[in-house]
């Protein structure tokens, strides 16, 4: 593959840049010039360049100067710079590739010699510039595989819990519809709630039904009973939230690290008197926060084997009443700003 050169000779007497052209046209690389440093910046600015061969000695701004300034731009730092030097005094040279020079050619000009060292830099330096792209795309494709599999996995998190989603609404169909409305209520939350990232809301809304997920370690004579739990009945119903934490407090995916926090808070109160824990504040959780309101604004407002349907108004009254004792006071101003939306959502 043959790759076209864009060279640049930066030198204050018109022969020397003339002889240098001369001594290198018969590589048909593409040439630029400029007699001062001020000048070689000003075109550096409105073209790309492999290589520029940059006197020492000019007048202004000499050959160090400049190549200072384009080392300090990440534009231009990695241009290989050669200088051009009558003076091959040694303090000079060393001050040359401390700057950031690659090489240095003496004047007057050896036709061998100056080939040979632009040819070598210039394929050095395309050789860099395709192993860094290389290295680029490389880094741009392991990023993509992660990606892709990063989607696989929370896409086989979510089918998870609809299988789960699914082994609950096999126990009744009123609860399996439940959890649909607490899924939408609890993102409709996190939307208004204002701090949740896009990422924060899709947790609470793909693990939001796994709040009850416990609910299958309880006997079902005690889910389906038609009258009041008796003492002893509701200590065991209280434990489908530890049971549903020790299933899933040992995940590390995402989803189900979500859900463990749901099922485990989504019935302690803001005033400290729930369960299990008996958490407090915000010492709960804002995905059990948000949980816990959608949850009992839905069973509220539709029937159950223990109770009739109320009507959205006194769901709402019984929401409202309990704010800042079971409920986070913020997210019950947000629920009774919003009513039509939530509304929406139960008739579903």
């Amino acid at each position: 593959m043959e790759f076209s050169y864009n060279v640049l000779i930066v030198d204050d007497i018109s022969d020397n840049i003339k002889v240098a052209m001369n001594i290198l046209k018969e590589n048909n690389y593409n040439f630029s010039f400029a007699m001062n440093g001020k000048e070689a910046l000003e075109i550096i600015k409105t073209k790309q360049f492999d290589l520029i061969l940059l006197d020492i000695m000019m007048p202004q701004m000499n050959g160090f100067d400049v190549c200072e300034v384009l080392k300090k731009d990440p534009k231009t730092q990695d241009i290989p710079i050669i200088f051009l030097t009558a003076k091959a005094d040694l303090d000079s040279i060393a001050h040359g590739f401390k700057l950031g020079a690659v090489d240095y050619i003496t004047k007057p000009f050896y036709a061998e010699e100056l080939i040979a060292r632009v040819t070598t830099h210039l394929e050095l330096y395309k050789a860099k510039s395709i192993l860094k792209q290389n290295n680029l795309d490389l880094s741009v494709k392991v990023i993509q595989s992660e990606q892709r599999f990063l989607t696989e996995l929370e896409e086989t998190q979510k089918e998870i819990i609809y299988l789960l989603t699914e082994l609950m609404e096999s126990t009744s169909d009123e609860t399996g519809k439940h959890i649909k409305r607490v899924a939408e209520i609890s993102k409709l939350l996190a939307i208004l709630h204002g701090t949740l990232s896009q990422t924060e809301i899709n947790e609470v809304f793909y693990a939001s039904p796994l709040h009850d997920i416990g609910k299958i370690t309880i006997p079902h004579e005690i889910l389906e009973k038609p009258g009041k739990l008796s003492a002893d009945e509701f200590k065991i119903m209280q434990k489908h939230t530890t049971n549903a934490h020790d299933f899933l407090k040992s995940s590390k995916r995402r989803l189900m690290k979500a859900g463990d926090i749901i099922a485990y808070e989504h019935h302690e109160h803001w005033d400290g008197n729930g369960y299990p824990q008996g958490l407090k504040g915000e010492e709960i959780h804002i995905y059990g926060r948000i949980v816990a309101l959608a949850d009992v604004l839905d069973a509220l407002a539709h029937k159950r084997v223990y109770k009739e349907a109320w009507s959205f108004n006194d769901s709402v009254t019984y929401i409202l009443d309990k704010k800042g004792t079971q409920f986070d006071p913020y997210l019950v101003e947000l629920f009774e700003q919003n009513l039509s939306k939530f509304e929406e959502i139960i008739q579903e």
